[in-house]
């Protein structure tokens, strides 16, 4: 005899499924939304029919190189790996008032393309206030203020855009599910059809969302596998700065880094970094040392700065802004082992300049020799570019890329550099080569 298929009661708003009918969902609280439904009966899988000409051999696979849409940006074009491609679905995330509108809007202005921009948040002259704000013209662009992701998508398929941008998802409706906008069902729902149509009819569409209170781009993170490719604009602390970061990438690398200024036309690409992390104009202190970062295949300088005082506690505090803590904590007990610096009774403080954070271990001699120069108050020389990463033993490790990094401090114009034992091809008389901590410690002297 054939099983009788099973009845379940399930909610059409979170999904969760109960034995029997209420009038309320038990897990989210919402009233008249449990609905009855029948399980099917499993296929067999040995019944299971299948086409092999499916089957791809991929030594006879031939690859497709993809069309991109070049933004004119050439920091967003950076980060996306040439620029965004065509039919690809992209979310832009970032805490409410960062500028993704602002950008995005730039965008519209430099590309050469049709662009319907879908507003559920503004209105037109909300919109064409900014606009006019940011001394902004377009002449290819199409504005529609709708919340139901069905007219989007009517609209969409009649116009046949390049690129649709989406501002924000979470304000998207969709009529077959009774939840309200911005829920996590919506926000799949919407995206999902989204999906369907930039894969279908080859139109590049980007998504704005907001990111909530814990970080996370509200869904919360429940489009992050749907998309192509994850930005995120962030703040930098205590400026003016703001850094566009790749989280995910299906078409590039995740390890590019955008900067732009914000000013009153907008958001301004920074093309030399380096300028702007740089100490300027001021007088020669203790505790502070220059190295050189990569973030992806860019390098720039930034300055470390360290404080060092006597404890008025019986257990001294180690602080970092911008460095990771454990490192630093690591860092001081080579120093103390290996250089015996005195530090037990010390109190460190660390700072990175510019509000930047930073995770590579190329900063970790210079971090050394900030807090040596402050506690001895020994000024590190004018000019000087610090690189290399510091072992448990003591001893300088070489670092990845460091070619490029004594490039962009000889360009800066740097006196004397500081680079572990490497392969390295250029000879300048700039370079001095340490093997250890204590080497190093008397170079700075």
């Amino acid at each position: 005899m054939s099983k009788q298929p099973q009845t379940i009661f399930s909610c059409t708003k979170c999904g969760a499924q109960h034995p029997k009918w209420t009038g309320r969902c038990l897990t989210c609280g919402a009233w008249g939304t449990i609905s009855e439904e029948t399980e099917n009966e499993k296929i067999q899988m040995t019944h299971i029919k299948v086409d092999t000409s499916q089957l791809v051999d991929f030594n006879i696979a031939q690859t497709t190189k993809f069309e991109r849409l070049i933004t004119g940006f050439d920091e967003f074009d950076r980060v996306l790996g040439g620029g965004i491609v065509s039919g690809s679905l992209l979310l832009l995330g970032g805490e409410p008032g960062i500028g993704k509108s602002t950008i995005v809007l730039q965008i519209c202005q430099q590309l050469k393309a049709h662009i319907l921009y879908v507003s559920g948040e503004e209105s037109a002259s909300q919109i064409k206030m900014r606009v006019d704000r940011l001394n902004l013209n377009f002449a290819n662009l199409k504005f529609l203020a709708e919340n139901n992701i069905e007219k989007i998508v009517g609209f969409a398929l009649e116009e046949k855009p390049n690129l649709i941008i989406i501002d924000s998802i979470q304000t998207l409706y969709s009529t077959e599910l009774p939840s309200e906008a911005g829920s996590i069902n919506q926000v799949r729902i919407c995206t999902v059809k989204l999906l369907e149509i930039a894969k279908k009819y080859n139109i590049s569409i980007l998504l704005i969302g907001h990111v909530t209170k814990d970080g996370q781009v509200a869904g919360p993170k429940s489009l992050e596998h749907l998309v192509d490719a994850v930005l995120y604009l962030e703040a930098s602390t205590g400026n003016d700065f703001r850094l566009l970061r790749c989280a995910k990438n299906r078409f590039g690398s995740t390890q590019e880094i955008g900067i732009f200024s914000m000013t009153n036309n907008g958001l301004e690409e920074v093309k030399n970094p380096s300028e702007l992390f740089l100490p300027q104009n001021q007088e020669p202190a203790s505790g502070s040392a220059l190295t050189c970062v990569m973030e992806g295949s860019r390098p720039f300088l930034i300055e470390v700065q360290a404080l060092v005082t006597k404890t008025m506690f019986g257990y001294p505090q180690r602080k970092s802004a911008g460095y990771d803590l454990n490192r630093l904590q690591m860092l001081i007990a080579v120093l103390i082992k290996r250089t015996q610096v005195p530090l037990l009774n010390q109190d460190v403080f660390l700072n990175i300049t510019g509000g930047l954070k930073i995770t590579e271990t190329g900063a970790d001699l210079a971090v050394c020799l900030a807090i040596v120069s402050s506690l001895k108050n020994i000024i590190i020389p004018d000019r000087t570019s610090i690189i290399g990463e510091v072992g448990l033993g003591g001893e300088i490790r070489p670092v990845y890329q460091l070619e490029k990094r004594v490039e962009e401090s000889l360009k800066m114009n740097f006196k004397k550099i500081l680079i572990p034992n490497s392969k390295i091809k250029l000879e300048r008389k700039e370079l001095i080569v340490v093997k250890n901590l204590e080497e190093a410690i008397k170079a700075i002297n």
